[in-house]
């Protein structure tokens, strides 16, 4: 899956908590959201007038509309490794991020497990 289909993918599964998503996926939306950021901060600073350490309005409204595809796929990625997408609500404890990661980067498995089956990957 490419950064654009990624995107697309993303945005129209906003809410679908269930299936699973590829490595790709995550990781391309991941970086969507990462590089969004940091241009949206840009925008708050060079237009608006905000300081780096105060989030501006372009920021706020970017984050607000990719946070619930951002859980949406997270939850789906832990799915391909056979977990439950209530584990996203580890990274409450500051350690938790790193299993996290950890997890997000796990090869998914190639049988069929309780959140469907696997993922007909092109190469």
């Amino acid at each position: 899956m490419d950064f654009g289909t990624s995107i697309k993918t993303c945005f129209s599964k906003y809410a679908d908590f269930s299936g699973r998503a590829s490595r790709s996926e995550f990781w391309w939306f991941a970086l969507f959201g990462f590089i969004g950021g940091i241009v949206t901060a840009v925008i708050d600073v060079m237009i608006f007038g905000y300081s780096l350490e105060a989030y501006g309005p372009t920021n706020i409204i970017f984050s607000v509309i990719t946070f619930l595809p951002y859980i949406a796929v997270g939850a789906r990625r832990l799915h391909d490794i056979n977990r439950s997408g209530w584990w996203q609500l580890i990274v409450l404890t500051v350690i938790g991020i790193i299993l996290l990661i950890i997890w997000w980067a796990t090869v998914g498995e190639n049988k069929k497990n309780v959140h469907g089956s696997p993922l007909k990957l092109k190469k």
